[in-house]
């Protein structure tokens, strides 16, 4: 008897029996792909250079959960980072970074994990808001800029020849100077309140921490003005030598254009 001559109900038979066998062909060539794990890592790859980071985020994630010890899962550890990052995953992406630097403490490509965390804090702040609003970033807590310099810091120091080294670099120098903005933002709060030990203390912590950081003159200047105030000559006649020495096209601020400047009585 042909399919032709068949009952209608014998045709829908024949179909379902048809869609199931090539149902269960899809799902054995799938489970295929999913037990091999290079092409597991193929199809992860692919996706992450056609930016397709939610897919990319999940085959990596299968492919450390199903093949940890392989050496696809390790690569794709450092992968996976890069993806959380793209993704704007930020706590995921410092997560698999962290647990790579434990893990992984002698890794060829360590310093990659560092960079790529320094790039997540580094790009917290500021964010698309506070860019168009133009937010003084010199009068807010610099806690994400601080971890950003901090793994910058590690790839330059430990990881000097690294190819990421000299982006870092540069980084760090813009870092430095958006912490030294706030360390004299805070000196110049404790100063115009009359809180000159604390103004003292965070001027020098600038200078000592931030060196060739555009603000270290004005923490010079506050640094001799809390030392006139708290009546200790020859601290601020030696501050006032290191000022003359590093600005001196600009003479040092005296006790009185001091009082004019911060003390408006």
């Amino acid at each position: 008897m042909s399919a032709l001559s068949l009952p209608r109900h014998g045709l829908l038979v024949l179909w379902l029996a048809l869609a199931v066998l090539t149902g269960c062909r899809s799902s054995h060539n799938l489970d295929a792909k999913l037990s091999n794990p290079e092409i597991l890592y193929e199809r992860a790859r692919h996706n992450l250079d056609s930016q397709d980071y939610d897919n990319a985020i999940k085959l990596y994630e299968a492919l450390a959960a199903r093949f940890p010890f392989s050496e696809q899962a390790r690569q794709s550890r450092l992968d996976l980072i890069y993806a959380y990052y793209r993704n704007r995953e930020t706590e995921s992406a410092l997560d698999a970074a962290d647990q790579f630097i434990r893990e992984n403490p002698t890794h060829p490509r360590i310093d990659y994990a560092w960079y790529i965390k320094g790039l997540v804090e580094f790009e917290r702040t500021p964010n698309a808001l506070e860019r168009f609003f133009r937010v003084n970033l010199s009068e807010r807590p610099p806690q994400t800029a601080l971890k950003a310099f901090n793994a910058f810091r590690t790839v330059v120091e430990r990881f000097p020849k690294s190819e990421y080294a000299h982006d870092a670099r540069r980084r760090m120098i813009y870092l430095r100077n958006r912490l030294a903005d706030y360390d004299v933002y805070v000196a110049r709060y404790y100063l115009k309140r009359g809180a000159y030990v604390a103004a003292a203390r965070r001027a020098r912590q600038t200078i000592e921490q931030y060196d060739g950081a555009p603000a270290v003159q004005e923490a010079l200047e506050i640094l001799i003005a809390a030392y006139d105030r708290l009546d200790l000559g020859p601290l601020a006649a030696q501050t006032r030598e290191v000022y003359q020495a590093n600005f001196h096209d600009q003479p040092p601020p005296g006790r009185e254009t001091r009082r004019h400047w911060y003390w408006p009585w």
